[in-house]
């Protein structure tokens, strides 16, 4: 079968990995895909959200099966519009996609289904923002309402932090902003392939590291690395979190007549009062999907198929830790400059690339979050250390990692 994949950075080209190793995969394409994909997939010159164009291709490459990796074409429809072309996608629909692209959206499904979350309030202008802020205090998380590429969410801990994001997120007219109660513990990443009323979760989970420096400071970015397994969430957390977040937020997906079919990202964070969800995504989590893919035994197909079917599966696993470091332009997730040298890549297995061009012979940075290094292990300190090594083997004056991801997991 020809398989497409919809999007450019770091998690598509885990897809096209990890669907590239299926027998039942004949060729892959990916719209647009980045210059690194270009030894696994081939690479087509359309643009995300150019919708005719991508049914038109889907249809003229017999492709049977189409993956979006990113929220902004599901949101804009992307999946709606190849259903009805009559062709096979993995991606919710428009409507089931505000699970992510719209945070009231969210909440209002959580506190109608009694799903533990933060505590909230959705408020369309300024001056009621600054009252409630007055009200509140801080700490308090605030978050903008539709899609803001990994930069809508601001954990204030003080007032200022706290105004600043107010000005920024009310910049735009028309803003509906979230404040949420802010939350305590350890927070973890969560994929669940959902159809409709059937699910089939990850029994392996992630951790992201969403801060932009060491000892998690410094502003919210899309993820700066990120391990599995995370050994000391206990499987009887992971169990709390099934029956208290995952099969209830299936069935009122459901019960709204969502017909969700793709991947749902639990963002949940480990409460004195048990596992809350901090956030929905409609599509696998950057970078968790780099290190879960690579962890997974388990054929992406035939779980895709399985899945489609209502057929349950037990998924396989490596058993082998895994550590991915990103290494990101400086300046990100603020202003940063592009078209800086990278040397040291050259299509290993060991990287995942989110942003990174061809210039001659040469690779040149194309973006905030460039690429991710990976190490495995046996356990988490080696799969640590061995991330590390191929993070040294990159040679760039424009790039800036982390040196703690995974810390949190080693004792």
């Amino acid at each position: 079968m020809n398989v497409l994949v919809i999007g450019s950075g770091g998690r598509e080209h885990a897809l096209v990995r990890k669907l590239v190793q299926s027998p039942r995969v004949s060729e892959v394409f990916v719209i647009k895909g980045n210059d690194a994909m270009a030894r696994e997939a081939t690479l087509v010159d359309i643009a995300e959200d150019d919708h005719v164009q991508i049914v038109q291709f889907a249809q003229e490459k017999n492709v049977s099966l189409v993956v979006v990796g990113p929220e902004q074409p599901l949101i804009d429809g992307l999946s709606d519009a190849l259903k009805e072309a009559g062709i096979e996608v993995f991606g919710p629909n428009r409507q089931a996609a505000q699970m992510e692209g719209s945070k009231d959206f969210a909440k209002a499904l959580m506190k109608k289904y009694d799903i533990p979350t933060a505590r909230y309030e959705t408020i369309d202008n300024k001056e009621d923002a600054m009252k409630y802020l007055d009200e509140k205090g801080t700490p308090i998380v605030i978050k903008y309402d539709g899609l803001a590429a990994g930069k809508g969410v601001v954990v204030a801990m003080d007032r200022e932090m706290a105004v600043d994001a107010i000005n920024d997120f009310y910049a735009e007219e028309g803003a509906k902003v979230v404040f949420e109660e802010y939350l305590e513990g350890e927070e973890y990443s969560l994929m669940v392939i959902v159809n409709d009323d059937f699910c089939i979760p990850f029994d392996t989970i992630a951790q992201d590291h969403k801060r932009a420096f060491d000892g998690d400071e410094g502003p919210n970015t899309g993820g700066m690395g990120a391990y599995c397994p995370v050994s000391h969430i206990s499987d009887d957390v992971l169990n709390t979190t099934y029956e208290t977040i995952v099969y209830p937020t299936v069935r009122a997906m459901h019960e709204e007549g969502l017909n969700y079919f793709g991947v749902l990202y639990v963002g949940a964070i480990l409460t004195s009062e048990g596992p809350k969800v901090i956030e929905f995504n409609a599509r696998f989590g950057d970078p968790e999907a780099q290190v879960l893919l690579r962890r997974l035994e388990t054929d992406l197909v035939d779980l895709i198929e399985v899945a489609r079917n209502k057929k349950e599966l037990d998924l396989v696993w490596h058993n082998k830790s895994i550590c991915g470091v990103v290494l990101a332009s400086k300046g990100y997730p603020g202003s940063y400059e592009k078209g800086a040298l990278v040397e040291g890549y050259d299509f290993q297995d060991d990287y995942i690339v989110s942003a990174l061009k061809r210039d001659g012979d040469t690779w040149v940075t194309n973006g905030g979050r460039v690429m991710l290094a990976f190490g495995e292990g046996d356990d988490l300190l080696s799969a640590q250390q061995a991330a590390y090594e191929n993070v040294k083997k990159i040679k760039s004056d424009g790039l800036f990692y982390r040196t703690d991801i995974g810390n949190k997991g080693i004792k």
